[in-house]
């Protein structure tokens, strides 16, 4: 698919900036590049002399990319982990009949990517969508957040996003479709670039999170990685300067990367009770989270004591839930949320079977969750966290109407 050029229609004039000159604002993002990842690297001081942390939101990229867009918490934009309880009819309720399957099928990554496949093209989904482990026992009590394009106008739960503003505002831009390749997304935006034709500019990459989840932060590839980033980046940068007077570019990332170093069977410790999973209560597994819903009573005090005696991670209280923007109506995303410490990965879980090096969904207190804002111009309005790079595109853009 071909990522979008946004033109208004308008005269030349709509790419110029307010002193006048012909100005381009480029936003690059680049999946899990955090500030303990930058740190001790020296990746594009001379261009990109501006640096700073941000603070991340509480949650995983499907969390924290719709508060990039939006400049609104989880609970603000509606999205946060995957899958949530189903309070009505679930558009995966069709695949419960595969809990007949032998489990050495099912479980399988390339059957369960098929099977995603098919079902968002029967769905609609605009979105990514992955189903993961999520148990087909089960899954008929699950729906899934996010159904639509987070980076097309209107894609988000609830709210407005950047690309709302920006049609609105008659801004022409040009935005990388997530789906394609990194390279196939600078050529993109190359091509956009040397058309004179737009004001603003969306650059999504997202490999050094996959990059980062293998190998950690600490390997020569992700210098390698970033040397790559690097180059593309000049490129680009030197492409823009023969097109427009003033060339802004802002290299941001939505959370860091923790180092594991202890897997912790919640799974195992949980299913030993004398609960039956589906009857008394439904959980869903992260991979640094889990999260419950209660059917039967007693449950819930079962389900906490057991909790309470895993020493890697705690139970997080509705008031720091609330002061973290995950206060979800109607405990849409659990009604307990289990943390793990930083290091720590549930392991099986519902997102994965098997041990990785590198992994985030920790609280955002930690030093490891913090994302990064880097640029050539100093940032407007004093950016601080990630929610803080919406406002900094409203700005770039012109897009306050």
């Amino acid at each position: 698919m071909q990522p979008d050029t946004h033109a208004s229609g308008t005269t030349a004039g709509t790419t110029a900036g307010t002193n006048g000159k012909r100005t381009l604002s480029v936003v690059a993002f680049i999946d899990a590049l955090g500030w303990e990842v930058l740190k001790g690297r020296r990746f594009m001081e001379e261009e990109l002399p501006h640096r700073r942390p941000l603070r991340s939101v509480f949650g995983f990229s499907s969390a924290c990319v719709p508060s990039i867009l939006s400049g609104a918490m989880p609970d603000e934009h509606g999205h946060w982990s995957f899958f949530y309880r189903s309070r009505g009819d679930s558009p995966l309720a069709g695949l419960r009949w595969l809990r007949h399957l032998p489990r050495f099928l099912t479980e399988r990554g390339r059957v369960r990517a098929k099977i995603s496949k098919l079902l968002k093209q029967r769905l609609g989904f605009g979105g990514y969508f992955q189903l993961y482990n999520i148990p087909f026992e089960h899954v008929d009590r699950f729906d899934y957040c996010e159904k639509k394009d987070l980076f097309a106008a209107g894609g988000l739960n609830r709210g407005e996003s950047i690309f709302d503003r920006l049609d609105r505002a008659h801004v022409p831009y040009h935005v990388s479709d997530w789906r394609d390749t990194e390279d196939d997304n600078l050529s993109a935006l190359h091509e956009a670039v040397a058309n004179d034709s737009i004001r603003f500019a969306f650059l999504y990459m997202a490999d050094m999170d996959a990059l980062l989840h293998q190998v950690g932060k600490s390997s020569s590839q992700v210098d390698e990685k970033l040397a790559w980033y690097e180059a593309r980046l000049r490129e680009l940068l030197e492409r823009a300067r023969r097109h427009y007077d003033e060339v802004r570019l802002f290299v941001c990332s939505d959370h860091g990367m923790a180092t594991v170093d202890t897997h912790v069977d919640l799974m195992a410790r949980i299913e030993a009770l004398p609960l039956e999973q589906g009857r008394d209560y439904l959980a869903t597994y992260d991979s640094t989270m889990a999260r419950f819903w209660f059917e039967s009573p007693g449950a819930e005090e079962q389900i906490r004591r057991a909790l309470e005696d895993v020493d890697e991670g705690r139970i997080l209280s509705r008031e720091e839930l609330a002061e973290l923007g995950c206060a979800f109506e109607a405990d849409q995303y659990g009604e307990l949320i289990f943390l793990l410490d930083p290091g720590a990965i549930i392991l099986p879980s519902h997102m994965g079977t098997r041990p990785i090096t590198g992994m985030h969904g920790y609280h955002p207190d930690h030093e490891d969750s913090d994302a990064a804002l880097l640029s050539n111009v100093p940032p407007p309005a004093d950016p601080r966290a990630i929610t803080d790079i919406f406002h900094l595109m409203v700005t770039e853009a012109g897009a306050r109407a």
